[in-house]
């Protein structure tokens, strides 16, 4: 949904609107987003949805029916929080109930939010701050917490998310905000859930298959949603390798 629906600064253009309601008379009335329930703001929700697949996967809610949401479990969340700070690494939480940030993350994050925006071709930064790209983020909350989705953390080095595989295995660790070893993030989630296991796990509860699917995106993050949908479309500023997964 960032930089496709919705822009990096959390507007909803009149066209994107346009446009989904074009799509809901063709009966598309799902949609797949990275962002949590706690991101899914009323301005969103407004367009009039039936609901909705979050954080890439691992959260399915239809009208006000929770479908689906697996969660990390409560140790290995306490064992991921305390390896982040004994490697000194500011992170925040990504749960339903909202973003929780750690102790130095508004301070370390501003250079990285500027690094961020310039990335997304933002020529200026005059109003950057970790304040204005999250501003329903959580400070001096309880960091061990038993509702965590998925963990992201600014990357001192590309070696950094190298090391977040040797505590983790069991994990899917990725990177992002920057295309390898520039990218800005790291982050840590769930294995064998994305896109497309949403989509899928989706219409097995609403007893449909996937004829007429349609998926469209730019971003890496994509491409199980765009290999398994029936029709995939690349947006225009897509990597060469979303391109090649597109199917039409």
């Amino acid at each position: 949904m960032n930089g496709t629906l919705v822009n990096y600064e959390n507007k909803l253009p009149a066209s994107a609107v346009e446009a989904i309601k074009s799509a809901q008379k063709m009966d598309i009335r799902f949609i797949s987003t990275g962002r949590l329930k706690s991101e899914m703001y009323d301005y969103i929700l407004d367009i009039g949805f039936d609901g909705y697949i979050g954080v890439n996967g691992v959260y399915i809610e239809d009208g006000d029916k929770v479908v689906w949401h697996k969660t990390i479990e409560p140790e290995k969340a306490k064992e991921i929080v305390d390896w982040l700070h004994s490697r000194q690494l500011e992170f925040y939480l990504e749960c339903n109930s909202g973003l929780y940030a750690s102790e130095n993350f508004r301070k370390r994050g501003q250079s990285t939010m500027e690094a961020y925006a310039a990335y997304k071709g933002r020529p200026s930064t005059e109003e950057i701050s970790v304040d204005y790209i999250f501003p329903e983020m959580i400070y001096d909350a309880n960091l061990y917490r038993d509702d965590l989705n998925k963990v992201s953390f600014i990357l001192e080095s590309y070696q950094d998310h190298k090391e977040s595989k040797k505590p983790f295995p069991d994990m899917k660790a990725e990177t992002w905000g920057g295309v390898g070893e520039k990218a800005l993030f790291g982050d840590l989630g769930l294995v064998g859930i994305d896109k497309g296991t949403g989509i899928a796990k989706l219409l097995e509860y609403l007893g449909h298959d996937k004829m007429n699917t349609l998926a469209f995106e730019d971003v890496q993050v994509d491409i199980p949603m765009l290999s398994y949908c029936e029709i995939g479309v690349s947006l225009g500023s897509a990597a060469l390798k979303i391109k090649k997964c597109q199917i039409i």
